[in-house]
């Protein structure tokens, strides 16, 4: 069983220099699939299968789509502004809009929401079909709204119906596009013999994975530091636990187990294990091997330079030979002037 999901990020700004003031973020399981900001006046598509599915046409309708949007949301922003009796400084107003299904039971929520400036503004009861307001200064903007049914009626379609279509559409063309990805990979990496020891996971998609280290079978959390799920240049993910076995005697090592489960695939097991860890350090006692050799040949190179030195400075030392001739003494004993 696996949840997914659809979510729209629509953000506009008042009085922030040097940055769009309007950013809209389309995402498909929490991974970008496209993107519009006010500056670039373009939607980009953010994943290779969303590129290569949509042609020019349908990206320049997504771009008349997202000027429209900038327009609709900057007059909310002026309204909220309004209300709250903000005239100056910084402000910032955040839609947002999605929708998530469950592939086993079919259950489909979702929802619709505003945020001003951090707080929450105003919210959609798919239940009541009627708005909520949990700031008194967004009370008159509840009765507006729930007086607007066609404003109700698009954003039940929306969610309901609408968001749930094009989620499930787009799960499709990703598994058409990606049909034959490698499975995941875990290997188990270590700095030194004193620092942690990482289980690591690359190329798994979506970035729903967990990994956790276990001893007998149980998950533990002492001693264990789970990494942030980072992005690979391809559009997979990779992901980091380490575990600090300084305390973990070497005769307890196969107790313990990197567990990595993801959705759809089997899940991969791997034992603490020296004979399996990657590490770039060196052995002391390889590091002996190489040094002894060095040691012998500077050794060898202080013992030549040393006799070279003593056999110049006796030959310095040693008195001058006799003269061979008189003419010879002569002009030693009394040099010309």
């Amino acid at each position: 069983m696996m949840k997914h999901s659809m979510k729209f990020y629509l953000t506009s700004s008042f009085g922030v220099p040097e940055f769009p003031d309007f950013v809209a973020r389309a995402m498909v399981n929490d991974v970008e699939i496209a993107y519009y900001d006010s500056n670039a006046k373009k939607t980009t598509p953010k994943h290779l299968w969303m590129k290569n599915y949509m042609s020019d046409d349908q990206w320049q309708r997504s771009t008349q789509n997202c000027r429209g949007y900038h327009q609709v949301v900057k007059a909310e922003t002026k309204t909220f502004m309004q209300r709250l009796n903000h005239t100056g400084g910084i402000h910032v107003l955040q839609e947002m809009a999605g929708c998530e299904w469950d592939n086993e039971t079919g259950e489909i929520n979702g929802y619709q929401q505003y945020g001003y400036n951090g707080e929450d503004f105003i919210s959609l009861d798919l239940k009541t079909l009627t708005w909520v307001a949990p700031k008194p200064q967004a009370v008159v903007t509840k009765h507006e709204w729930d007086r607007d049914k066609p404003r109700t009626d698009f954003w039940r379609s929306f969610i309901r119906e609408r968001c749930p279509e094009k989620l499930k559409k787009y799960l499709m063309i990703e598994q058409i596009s990606w049909p034959k990805r490698d499975p995941p990979s875990v290997s188990l990496l270590q700095k030194t013999p004193s620092s942690a020891v990482s289980c690591h996971a690359t190329g798994f998609y979506p970035d729903r994975a967990l990994m956790f280290w276990s001893k007998d079978g149980e998950e533990i959390h002492e001693g264990v530091e789970h990494g942030e799920i980072l992005p690979n240049h391809d559009g997979t993910f990779q992901m980091t636990v380490d575990l600090n076995v300084s305390s973990v005697p070497e005769e307890d090592w196969r107790r313990y187990h990197c567990l990595f489960h993801l959705d759809g695939v089997e899940d991969i097991i791997t034992e603490l294990d020296e004979t399996l860890i990657r590490t770039n350090w060196v052995k002391p006692r390889t590091l002996t091997v190489l040094i002894i050799p060095a040691v012998v040949c500077l050794v060898l190179v202080v013992m030549v330079t040393f006799g070279y030195m003593v056999y110049k400075r006796r030959k310095n030392c040693r008195p001058p030979s006799a003269p061979e001739s008189i003419a010879e003494l002569s002009e030693t004993l009394n040099p010309p002037t």
